[in-house]
Protein backbone atom coordinates (compact mmCIF):
# COMPACT_ATOMS: atom_id res chain seq x y z
CA UNK A 1 0.00 0.00 0.00
CA UNK A 2 1.10 3.34 -0.55
CA UNK A 3 1.74 6.11 2.01
CA UNK A 4 -1.31 8.12 1.20
CA UNK A 5 -3.90 4.73 1.26
CA UNK A 6 -1.69 3.75 4.63
CA UNK A 7 -1.45 7.55 6.35
CA UNK A 8 -4.77 9.58 4.88
CA UNK A 9 -6.79 10.73 7.77
CA UNK A 10 -4.50 9.64 10.29
CA UNK A 11 -2.59 11.48 12.71
CA UNK A 12 0.99 12.30 12.87
CA UNK A 13 3.01 13.56 16.01
CA UNK A 14 6.58 14.80 14.99
CA UNK A 15 9.01 16.31 17.35
CA UNK A 16 11.54 18.20 16.43
CA UNK A 17 8.93 19.02 13.99
CA UNK A 18 10.17 23.19 13.81
CA UNK A 19 12.76 22.63 10.75
CA UNK A 20 14.80 19.98 9.44
CA UNK A 21 13.95 16.52 8.99
CA UNK A 22 11.03 16.79 10.89
CA UNK A 23 9.40 20.03 9.02
CA UNK A 24 9.95 17.82 5.89
CA UNK A 25 8.22 14.57 7.64
CA UNK A 26 5.57 17.00 8.49
CA UNK A 27 5.02 18.68 5.49
CA UNK A 28 4.94 15.50 3.60
CA UNK A 29 2.57 13.71 6.34
CA UNK A 30 0.05 16.86 6.20
CA UNK A 31 0.06 16.90 1.99
CA UNK A 32 -1.08 12.93 2.69
CA UNK A 33 -4.14 14.04 4.82
CA UNK A 34 -3.09 13.83 8.08
CA UNK A 35 -3.45 15.85 10.76
CA UNK A 36 -0.28 16.88 12.60
CA UNK A 37 0.62 17.81 16.43
CA UNK A 38 4.25 19.68 15.67
CA UNK A 39 6.52 19.30 18.54
CA UNK A 40 9.43 21.85 19.00
CA UNK A 41 11.21 23.96 21.62
CA UNK A 42 11.26 26.47 19.29
CA UNK A 43 7.66 27.32 19.10
CA UNK A 44 8.03 30.41 16.40
CA UNK A 45 9.24 27.97 13.99
CA UNK A 46 6.51 25.54 14.80
CA UNK A 47 4.22 27.72 14.94
CA UNK A 48 5.33 28.90 11.71
CA UNK A 49 5.37 25.49 9.94
CA UNK A 50 1.08 25.16 11.39
CA UNK A 51 0.57 27.81 9.73
CA UNK A 52 1.66 27.31 6.75
CA UNK A 53 0.14 23.59 6.56
CA UNK A 54 -3.43 25.30 8.20
CA UNK A 55 -2.92 28.18 4.73
CA UNK A 56 -3.07 24.95 2.33
CA UNK A 57 -5.68 23.31 3.71
CA UNK A 58 -4.33 20.75 6.44
CA UNK A 59 -4.98 20.61 10.06
CA UNK A 60 -1.91 20.83 12.44
CA UNK A 61 -1.29 21.84 16.27
CA UNK A 62 1.89 23.55 17.20
CA UNK A 63 2.67 22.34 20.94
CA UNK A 64 6.31 23.92 22.17
CA UNK A 65 7.83 20.66 23.87
CA UNK A 66 11.97 20.50 25.11
CA UNK A 67 12.09 16.71 24.68
CA UNK A 68 14.66 16.71 27.55
CA UNK A 69 12.03 17.11 29.94
CA UNK A 70 10.24 13.38 30.34
CA UNK A 71 7.03 15.65 31.77
CA UNK A 72 6.85 17.69 28.69
CA UNK A 73 6.09 14.45 26.55
CA UNK A 74 3.35 13.32 28.74
CA UNK A 75 1.61 17.13 28.13
CA UNK A 76 2.88 16.43 24.39
CA UNK A 77 0.77 13.27 24.42
CA UNK A 78 -2.21 15.05 26.29
CA UNK A 79 -2.15 17.39 24.03
CA UNK A 80 -2.32 15.40 21.02
CA UNK A 81 -5.03 12.77 21.98
CA UNK A 82 -7.15 15.81 23.42
CA UNK A 83 -6.88 17.60 19.67
CA UNK A 84 -7.39 14.54 17.80
CA UNK A 85 -8.46 11.36 19.20
CA UNK A 86 -6.09 7.77 18.42
CA UNK A 87 -2.18 8.85 17.63
CA UNK A 88 -1.34 6.96 14.14
CA UNK A 89 2.19 7.90 13.71
CA UNK A 90 4.66 9.16 16.25
CA UNK A 91 7.95 10.08 14.65
CA UNK A 92 10.56 10.81 17.14
CA UNK A 93 13.46 13.03 15.27
CA UNK A 94 14.32 15.96 17.35
CA UNK A 95 17.88 15.88 18.11
CA UNK A 96 21.17 17.49 18.71
CA UNK A 97 24.67 17.65 17.14
CA UNK A 98 27.70 17.87 19.68
CA UNK A 99 31.31 18.13 17.79
CA UNK A 100 34.74 18.87 19.96
CA UNK A 101 37.04 15.97 21.77
CA UNK A 102 35.27 13.90 24.04
CA UNK A 103 37.81 15.67 26.93
CA UNK A 104 36.80 19.12 25.61
CA UNK A 105 33.00 18.97 25.70
CA UNK A 106 31.67 19.58 29.25
CA UNK A 107 29.54 17.72 31.13
CA UNK A 108 26.45 19.54 31.01
CA UNK A 109 26.63 19.47 27.19
CA UNK A 110 27.48 16.04 27.06
CA UNK A 111 24.04 15.50 29.12
CA UNK A 112 21.86 17.32 27.62
CA UNK A 113 23.24 15.20 23.71
CA UNK A 114 22.48 11.92 25.27
CA UNK A 115 18.95 13.60 26.95
CA UNK A 116 17.62 14.86 23.72
CA UNK A 117 18.89 12.60 21.53
CA UNK A 118 18.18 9.31 23.39
CA UNK A 119 15.96 10.01 26.14
CA UNK A 120 13.76 11.81 24.54
CA UNK A 121 13.05 9.29 21.96
CA UNK A 122 12.19 6.83 25.32
CA UNK A 123 10.22 8.93 27.08
CA UNK A 124 8.33 10.01 23.90
CA UNK A 125 7.87 6.50 23.28
CA UNK A 126 6.83 5.93 27.52
CA UNK A 127 4.12 8.76 27.13
CA UNK A 128 2.72 7.86 23.80
CA UNK A 129 2.59 3.80 23.16
CA UNK A 130 0.12 2.94 26.22
CA UNK A 131 -2.81 5.13 24.37
CA UNK A 132 -1.54 3.50 20.88
CA UNK A 133 -1.48 -0.21 22.46
CA UNK A 134 -4.82 0.64 24.62
CA UNK A 135 -6.27 1.78 20.82
CA UNK A 136 -5.70 -2.40 19.51
CA UNK A 137 -5.25 -0.72 15.69
CA UNK A 138 -2.69 -0.95 13.76
CA UNK A 139 -0.03 2.49 14.56
CA UNK A 140 3.17 3.22 13.36
CA UNK A 141 6.80 4.10 15.34
CA UNK A 142 9.27 6.00 13.82
CA UNK A 143 12.90 6.72 15.77
CA UNK A 144 15.34 8.66 14.43
CA UNK A 145 18.74 7.23 13.88
CA UNK A 146 21.74 7.82 11.80
CA UNK A 147 23.83 6.28 8.97
CA UNK A 148 26.22 7.26 11.96
CA UNK A 149 24.47 4.06 13.98
CA UNK A 150 26.02 2.06 12.15
CA UNK A 151 29.47 3.51 12.20
CA UNK A 152 32.28 5.98 14.19
CA UNK A 153 33.37 9.03 13.55
CA UNK A 154 35.84 11.41 16.18
CA UNK A 155 34.97 14.73 17.32
CA UNK A 156 31.11 13.77 16.52
CA UNK A 157 30.97 11.55 19.54
CA UNK A 158 28.35 12.24 21.21
CA UNK A 159 25.83 12.08 18.39
CA UNK A 160 27.30 8.59 17.09
CA UNK A 161 26.88 7.48 20.70
CA UNK A 162 23.26 8.63 20.96
CA UNK A 163 22.15 7.24 17.42
CA UNK A 164 23.69 3.58 18.29
CA UNK A 165 21.70 3.85 21.15
CA UNK A 166 18.72 4.88 19.24
CA UNK A 167 19.09 1.82 16.82
CA UNK A 168 19.15 -0.41 19.50
CA UNK A 169 16.19 0.43 21.43
CA UNK A 170 14.38 0.69 18.32
CA UNK A 171 15.57 -2.67 17.89
CA UNK A 172 14.23 -4.14 21.39
CA UNK A 173 10.88 -2.07 21.21
CA UNK A 174 10.39 -3.64 17.96
CA UNK A 175 10.60 -7.20 19.34
CA UNK A 176 8.35 -6.30 22.45
CA UNK A 177 5.71 -5.27 20.28
CA UNK A 178 5.80 -8.50 18.50
CA UNK A 179 6.06 -10.14 22.28
CA UNK A 180 2.90 -9.15 22.65
CA UNK A 181 1.41 -9.51 19.29
CA UNK A 182 1.14 -5.26 19.21
CA UNK A 183 -0.28 -3.75 15.91
CA UNK A 184 2.36 -1.28 16.23
CA UNK A 185 5.05 -1.34 13.59
CA UNK A 186 8.31 0.23 14.88
CA UNK A 187 10.77 1.58 12.28
CA UNK A 188 14.07 2.71 12.22
CA UNK A 189 14.68 6.01 9.85
CA UNK A 190 18.49 6.12 8.77
CA UNK A 191 19.34 9.48 7.21
CA UNK A 192 22.53 10.38 5.17
CA UNK A 193 23.27 13.83 4.23
CA UNK A 194 20.09 16.28 4.01
CA UNK A 195 20.11 19.91 4.21
CA UNK A 196 18.88 20.66 7.65
CA UNK A 197 20.08 23.02 10.52
CA UNK A 198 21.90 20.39 12.82
CA UNK A 199 25.59 21.63 12.05
CA UNK A 200 25.12 24.86 11.93
CA UNK A 201 23.23 24.57 15.25
CA UNK A 202 25.54 22.38 16.85
CA UNK A 203 27.24 24.11 19.94
CA UNK A 204 31.36 22.93 19.33
CA UNK A 205 34.02 22.12 22.78
CA UNK A 206 37.00 23.91 22.90
CA UNK A 207 39.27 23.29 19.41
CA UNK A 208 36.92 25.71 16.90
CA UNK A 209 40.28 24.35 14.32
CA UNK A 210 39.12 20.87 14.49
CA UNK A 211 34.99 21.84 14.58
CA UNK A 212 35.32 23.69 11.06
CA UNK A 213 37.05 20.91 9.78
CA UNK A 214 34.64 18.38 10.48
CA UNK A 215 31.93 20.51 9.90
CA UNK A 216 33.64 20.93 6.13
CA UNK A 217 33.66 17.00 5.94
CA UNK A 218 29.80 17.27 6.63
CA UNK A 219 29.01 19.91 4.05
CA UNK A 220 31.19 18.25 1.01
CA UNK A 221 29.06 15.34 1.76
CA UNK A 222 25.80 17.25 1.13
CA UNK A 223 27.11 18.79 -1.65
CA UNK A 224 27.82 15.69 -3.27
CA UNK A 225 24.50 13.65 -1.57
CA UNK A 226 22.76 16.13 -0.05
CA UNK A 227 18.38 15.87 -0.03
CA UNK A 228 16.04 18.64 0.78
CA UNK A 229 14.48 17.96 4.11
CA UNK A 230 10.43 17.62 2.18
CA UNK A 231 12.61 14.79 -0.37
CA UNK A 232 13.57 12.80 2.51
CA UNK A 233 10.01 13.38 4.51
CA UNK A 234 8.52 11.69 1.70
CA UNK A 235 11.29 8.79 1.22
CA UNK A 236 11.14 8.32 5.10
CA UNK A 237 7.15 8.19 5.06
CA UNK A 238 7.06 5.61 1.95
CA UNK A 239 9.55 3.41 4.39
CA UNK A 240 7.13 3.64 7.06
CA UNK A 241 4.11 2.91 5.15
CA UNK A 242 5.80 -0.59 4.04
CA UNK A 243 6.64 -1.63 7.09
CA UNK A 244 9.88 -1.83 7.10
CA UNK A 245 12.21 -1.44 10.00
CA UNK A 246 15.28 0.18 8.23
CA UNK A 247 14.40 3.45 6.27
CA UNK A 248 17.35 4.84 4.75
CA UNK A 249 17.28 8.30 3.08
CA UNK A 250 20.29 7.02 0.89
CA UNK A 251 20.28 3.42 0.79
CA UNK A 252 23.56 2.87 -1.10
CA UNK A 253 24.99 5.10 1.43
CA UNK A 254 23.30 2.56 3.88
CA UNK A 255 24.25 -0.87 2.66
CA UNK A 256 28.01 0.33 2.83
CA UNK A 257 28.18 1.32 6.22
CA UNK A 258 26.19 -1.41 7.22
CA UNK A 259 28.69 -4.00 5.17
CA UNK A 260 31.53 -2.07 6.90
CA UNK A 261 30.19 -2.43 9.89
CA UNK A 262 29.44 -5.92 9.29
CA UNK A 263 33.35 -6.46 8.58
CA UNK A 264 33.99 -4.54 11.13
CA UNK A 265 32.71 -6.66 14.04
CA UNK A 266 33.24 -10.08 12.21
CA UNK A 267 37.10 -9.46 11.99
CA UNK A 268 37.49 -7.70 15.35
CA UNK A 269 39.02 -5.37 14.18
CA UNK A 270 40.61 -1.92 15.99
CA UNK A 271 38.60 1.21 15.07
CA UNK A 272 40.44 2.79 12.29
CA UNK A 273 39.88 6.50 10.60
CA UNK A 274 39.18 6.72 6.51
CA UNK A 275 42.50 7.81 5.20
CA UNK A 276 40.28 11.08 3.58
CA UNK A 277 39.14 11.63 6.66
CA UNK A 278 42.70 11.91 8.29
CA UNK A 279 43.86 13.94 5.66
CA UNK A 280 41.23 16.91 6.42
CA UNK A 281 40.64 16.36 10.46
CA UNK A 282 44.50 16.07 11.43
Amino acid sequence: MSADEVFRGGVAVVTGAGSGIGEGIARRAAALGMKLVLADIASDRIEAVAADIRAQGGEALPVQTDVSDSSALDRLADAAYDAYGEVTLLVNNAGIEMLGHVWEIPAATWDKALTINVLGVIHSVRAFAPRMLAAGKQAWIANLGSIGSFGMMPVQTPYIVSKHAVLSFSECLALEMELIGAPITVSCVLPGPVATRIFTDAPAGNNPSTVDKHRAIMAGMLKDHGLTPLQAGEIILDGIARGDFWVPTHPEMAEQAAAARAAYLTGEHRPKLAEEARAILA
